[in-house]
């Protein structure tokens, strides 16, 4: 019986799986997007979240802790430079999986798994998106604009008989 077993062991031993996915953070904090196996990137997630959190608070310790982690001092040092600055605002979710199909010679789930501030075209849409929002209801906004819209048009036409003679 497997109870209280909550984590996926992705068919590898103990120290083999720790390797493979200290070596995926130190690709996912390097490249900011990898693609790997639906399975591999949620265990990456429980991997790395914390990690991130932990690079919040540049201390010695939280550095030497992140370190025994990871075992790349390049990596490190990009997470507590330029990645804990950008998120230092945000409570968590630091990752994001989008998955994109199957895998042609095993049929295997495929996903991407990036960090989320760094994505600029999620960024844009979200900006659009709150442009356009109001506080009003959706039915005085509807009555407002083909009001708006008739008064310009019906001065138009007047401009241009004006023109032609």
């Amino acid at each position: 019986m497997r109870h209280n077993k909550k984590f996926n062991h992705l068919g590898r031993t103990a120290s083999h799986r720790n390797a493979m996915l200290a070596n995926m953070a130190c690709s996912l904090i390097k490249h900011k997007r990898i693609t790997t196996t639906v399975a591999k990137a949620k265990a990456l997630k429980k991997f790395v979240e914390p990690l991130i959190t932990k690079a919040k608070d540049d201390t010695t310790n939280s550095r030497r802790v992140v370190f025994s982690n990871l075992q790349d001092k390049y990596a490190v040092t990009e997470l507590f430079k330029e990645i804990s600055v950008k998120i230092a605002d945000r409570p968590g979710g630091y990752t994001r999986i989008i998955k994109t199909g199957n895998r042609l010679g095993d049929n295997a789930e495929m996903c991407f798994i990036e960090l989320v501030d760094y994505n600029e075209n999620m960024a844009k849409e979200k900006v659009a998106k709150k442009a356009t929002r109001t506080r009003r209801s959706k039915k005085a906004a509807a009555e407002a604009v083909p009001a708006a819209e008739t008064a310009p048009v019906a001065e138009a036409p007047a401009a241009e008989e004006a023109k032609a003679e």
